[in-house]
């Protein structure tokens, strides 16, 4: 078999195989001979039909399979003589194939990049510390009464955090949209959970009262049929409820599974969960830096077939995410680019990290994540036991760790410094590098 190596850019290898005309027959006649075996010709026994018979019925069939396979396991044979990684599926242009010829093809393919991770000692490091404070507690627990508001009627106006229940239809140019009609809808005003405009225009309204109104959806809405267009909405409002805060009392306490230990347990309960919120925000915040670091200090080429097949997965997750009567290919490539890119360049670094510094995903640290996340159940030895039952989840737990890894590897070599702030200022998400996603709402008016 002869093998050349083109360089057509960076990442793009242009290989040409040839195959010797014997190979290629002494296969072709081989199924030949398994197919004579199995062959059924009226007027001979099977195992029976003369070669000639055979050949003439099934040779072109048999030598069109081998060429299938052949160039399969050639390019096989050809990477691995050559020491190429290719990414993806080549592109396949067949130049000869004729019996005395033998078989000669052209694959085009992408190969995975080359380096050596660099620039660890350069990367800069900002890890915040902060402390559970009682005021932080008391701010908690006061989020978490408005979570829980009760409603009850009244017989005044809507003002804001009241909550009105509603009915609407809304169109468009007089044409009713998808998505833009809903019966019974509690509504917090003030809540944001509408496009806006929405939920302004319906305070000082009363009980019983229909208004019209004609709120415009943001140019960068979800939905791409609506997005930037004025609709109106015929809203009636059929109940007007005033927000009553509950108590700190065993009622309230028994709403988040605690039955002992009185609003000092509670407390108790409520700090452990800060805390650990608060480890995961820090590093959250530190493991975006380490990878932003990364990132400027090892620009590699990526592969075109890498990035276009997140920008697929990226898609996909959009119109899941958002909904819409829109299909994933519908959405311009150019939305995902940056975030695909920035995705599939991390990857390949932090799997460059893996080989270059030998990480293996820790056991104990395995364990010790999977107790951490199961603490915040009810039954945690269950969850605990759920997982190792569980291989593709163990997997993934197994790779989360090992990324946590990379990051301690890198904060070993790089310039940390400790800044201390408030429990709030740590728990505040930092400006994410990727693109924002937005929860999906209810209705297409939300």
């Amino acid at each position: 078999m002869q093998v050349s190596v083109e360089n057509t850019s960076a990442l793009e290898r242009k290989m040409t195989i040839g195959v010797p005309a014997e190979r290629i027959e002494n296969e072709v006649n081989k199924r030949l001979q398994q197919t004579a075996k199995r062959a059924k010709v009226s007027g001979f026994r099977p195992g029976k039909v003369p070669m000639s018979i055979i050949r003439q019925r099934y040779e072109a069939d048999a030598r069109q399979d081998v060429l299938g396979d052949m160039i399969q396991s050639t390019f096989y044979e050809a990477v691995v003589a050559e020491k190429l990684n290719p990414v993806g599926q080549p592109a396949i242009e067949p130049q000869v194939f004729e019996k005395d010829k033998g078989l000669e093809y052209i694959a085009t393919f992408e190969v995975f990049p080359e380096f050596e991770v660099q620039g660890l000692d350069s990367i800069e490091i900002e890890r915040q510390t902060a402390e559970v404070a009682e005021s932080d507690i008391d701010n908690m627990l006061e989020i978490l009464r408005k979570q829980n508001t009760r409603f009850t009627a009244v017989e005044r106006a809507a003002a804001l955090d009241d909550q009105v229940t509603i009915s609407f239809v809304g169109s468009i140019d007089g044409e009713v949209f998808a998505g833009g009609t809903a019966d019974n809808v509690p509504l917090v005003l003030g809540s944001g959970r509408m496009i806006p405009g929405f939920e302004d225009a319906l305070l000082g309204c009363t009980a019983g009262e229909t208004k019209v109104i004609t709120p415009t959806f943001p140019e960068d809405y979800q939905n791409l049929d609506l997005a930037g267009k004025t609709a109106e909405f015929s809203v009636i409002i059929n109940a007007v409820e005033g927000p009553e805060l509950p108590e700190l009392n065993e009622e309230f306490f028994a709403m988040f599974g605690n039955t002992e230990g009185g609003l000092e347990g509670f407390r108790a309960e409520v700090s452990k969960n800060m805390q650990r919120e608060l480890k995961q925000a820090i590093k959250g915040k530190v493991k975006s830096q380490v990878m932003d670091g990364l990132l400027a200090n090892n620009q590699i080429e990526v592969p075109s077939a890498l990035i276009s097949s997140e920008i697929d997965r990226l898609r996909v997750q959009a119109v899941q995410q958002f909904g819409g009567n829109v299909k994933p290919d519908q959405l311009p490539a150019e939305l995902f680019t940056e975030q695909a890119k920035r995705r599939v360049a991390l990857g390949l670094i932090v799997a460059q990290m893996v080989k270059q510094f030998e990480i293996k995903a820790d056991d104990q640290l395995v364990r010790s994540t999977i107790e951490e996340m199961a603490a915040a159940y009810q039954e945690p030895e269950q969850v605990i036991e759920w997982y190792y039952k569980n291989e593709q989840q163990l997997e993934d737990v197994r790779a989360v760790v090992l990324e946590e890894q990379v990051v301690d590897t890198v904060l070993g070599k790089a310039k940390v410094t400790d800044v201390t702030v408030s429990y709030e200022e740590a728990v505040k998400p930092a400006a994410a590098p990727e693109i924002a996603e937005e929860e999906a709402e209810e209705t297409s008016a939300e």
